[in-house]
């Protein structure tokens, strides 16, 4: 950790053990939902929580987001990793609201990760659709911290960026 000043890297430090503290609960939280599908639903089991919007359903994604690029997991693995270098390189030059948003995103991550690297594919079971009309692709609590993660960067940058227009 790079010098800082007194009172400032005690902060730091208590951002860095909060940012500690939302990676593992939330990597915490993917692991246990994702052991409990594969537990209790067999691939494409799928159970009604609210009719017609909301299903628990089990389903094996080979691809990326939204099942693109479909068996490619050596590659999914590599820019995974580097991603996950990135984000900790990044880290430290950062401030608090996008630590907290860098550690959804790593949190999410490394969830994904680890699934590609037991099983080869990641496990997703939330599935929300407004039936007949539109269903959106599988998701899970790891593609959830990423996706919030991203957005919170998104606009972050935006802001930034309108402010320096002003």
């Amino acid at each position: 950790m790079r010098e800082v000043p007194g009172e400032k890297r005690e902060e730091v430090v208590t951002g860095l053990r909060v940012i500690f503290f939302i990676v593992i609960a939330i990597l915490s939280a993917d692991r246990l939902t994702k052991w409990f599908f594969i537990r209790n639903f067999s691939a494409g089991e799928s159970i009604a929580v609210v009719k017609g919007f909301f299903n628990f359903t089990l389903v094996f994604n080979q691809g990326a987001a939204f099942g693109m690029l479909k068996g490619q997991v050596p590659f999914f693995i590599i820019t995974t990793a580097a991603a996950i270098f990135f984000i900790l390189f990044y880290f430290k030059k950062s401030g608090p609201a996008e630590r907290v948003a860098l550690g959804l995103i790593l949190s999410g991550a490394v969830g994904n990760l680890i699934d590609r690297l037991i099983y080869g594919r990641v496990i997703d079971f939330l599935d929300f659709h407004i039936e007949p009309y539109f269903y959106w692709p599988v998701f899970n609590v790891a593609d959830s911290a990423i996706t919030i993660g991203a957005c919170m960067l998104g606009w972050m940058l935006v802001r930034s960026s309108l402010l320096v227009k002003k």
